[in-house]
């Protein structure tokens, strides 16, 4: 890649794109002992579930982190694995001309600006914390955390170095970020939630290097899928086989069944994270997950457990499992089919009209061995809607539920 004459700036967010989410604050909640473990998780999770702000969650982690000794911070995240091949990638960008930021919501600065020295990042924001003779006093600023704080951090790199919001690309994957994907820059989605899905106008799936592409103004090329990619919608396909084995041995024995399987699988990831591993269940998983899900807690299995275990449960035997049928071909058809001609979706950059078009086409024929074909069309269409759409719920939970929900109203009718 030849070298750009004109220098860029590059802006990454730390947590999701540079390390696993909430991987840092989960290790030091766990070393710390179980009580602190469930205090920072609780607050972590009012925050995800938009019940308080960022900066109220972050002000009362850390004031439960009082007299921890910064040291003690710093090496537990010495250990946590970042982005594979992170310090190539940089070198990548900085052949490319650019000079780059790392900004972070969560992470004390001093570590963010470590962080950056090792990876040759030129600028580094964080959380400022307050330090009394090594320890964390409890006391946090900066503005990092504040609402826009990001946006005014960005627009003063920008200032200082002469640089226009054209000039600027910013890498982030969830709506914390959103204040700075700013109109004119090069707004991407790494993994995205689903606001940031909507901002974004390119997303990148998987390794963090197919960025380059989007950066060097490439348009997105077909795809086939990995060894992982197949055997991850294998597993997904074969949940349609649940309503089946509940119509032989009973809907309780398969949620009970399908329920501790949820639970072995809990423990094996959470001792993968502490780099023991389960046999068989670790394996599959590693052979099964996703780049960036092999360096973080793999949660996708967890909802889609849930939202078969829920659909069962909930709805008549004819309507729940078309549903379940359908969630299952449906979207490891759009999940396999997507890549390999890629017309992305406007509204939701990280679907393609092909994949859901091949996802709509398999949970129709799904369904019909469940339902009637009428039912079957309009159940698939339903699906695939949910599909698609970016919504803040999990889709292993929303499509069947859904889908399940208005199959038995429209089975009530007719």
């Amino acid at each position: 890649m030849a070298r750009s004459e004109k220098p860029r700036l590059i802006v990454f967010d730390v947590e999701g794109v540079l390390i696993p989410k909430n991987r840092f604050i989960f290790e030091v909640g766990r070393s710390l002992g179980f009580s602190y473990l469930v205090k920072l998780l609780f607050f972590g999770f009012l925050y995800e579930a938009g019940i308080i702000k960022l900066e109220s969650a972050l002000r009362h982690i850390f004031k439960d982190l009082k007299g921890v000794n910064l040291e003690t911070l710093l090496f537990i995240f010495g250990k946590i694995p970042a982005t594979p091949y992170l310090q190539s990638f940089f070198c990548q960008l900085k052949e490319r001309n650019f000079k780059i930021a790392i900004i972070s919501s969560g992470i004390p600065a001093v570590i963010v600006k470590k962080l950056a020295a090792t990876l040759g990042a030129d600028y580094a924001f964080g959380v400022e914390v307050g330090i009394k003779e090594g320890e964390l006093t409890g006391e946090i600023g900066g503005g990092a955390i504040v609402k826009n704080g990001k946006q005014k951090i960005l627009l003063e790199i920008l200032s200082q170095e002469n640089l226009r919001l054209e000039d600027c690309v910013v890498v982030a994957d969830d709506r914390n970020n959103r204040c700075i994907f700013l109109p004119g820059m090069l707004k991407i989605g790494f993994n995205p939630d689903f606001v940031i899905r909507l901002k974004a106008d390119r997303v990148v799936n998987g390794r963090l290097s197919g960025i380059l592409a989007v950066i060097d103004g490439k348009k997105h090329k077909r795809s086939f899928p990995s060894t992982n990619d197949l055997v991850r919608e294998d597993i997904h396909a074969s949940g349609f086989f649940m309503p089946i084995i509940a119509g032989l041995i009973g809907i309780p024995v398969v949620a009970t069944i399908i329920i501790f399987i949820s639970l072995v699988y809990t423990v094996s990831e959470l001792s993968r994270l502490e780099g023991r591993e389960l046999p068989l269940v670790s394996a599959i998983t590693r052979h099964a997950a996703s780049q960036s899900e092999l360096y973080g807690f793999a949660a996708a299995p967890l909802y889609f457990a849930f939202g078969i275990v829920a659909t069962l449960l909930l709805f008549p035997t004819r309507a729940g499992g078309a549903a379940i049928a359908m969630f299952c071909f449906g979207d490891s058809a759009a999940s396999l089919f997507g890549g390999l001609i890629s017309t992305s979706l406007p509204f939701n950059k990280g679907k393609t009209w092909e994949g859901s078009l091949a996802g709509f086409i398999f949970a129709f024929l799904a369904g019909l061995f469940f339902v009637s074909p009428w039912l079957a069309l309009v159940g698939a269409a339903i699906a695939m809607t949910i599909e698609v759409l970016p919504l803040p719920v999990n889709d292993n939970v929303l499509v069947p539920l859904i889908t399940g929900a208005a199959l038995t109203l429209l089975t009530g009718l007719t």
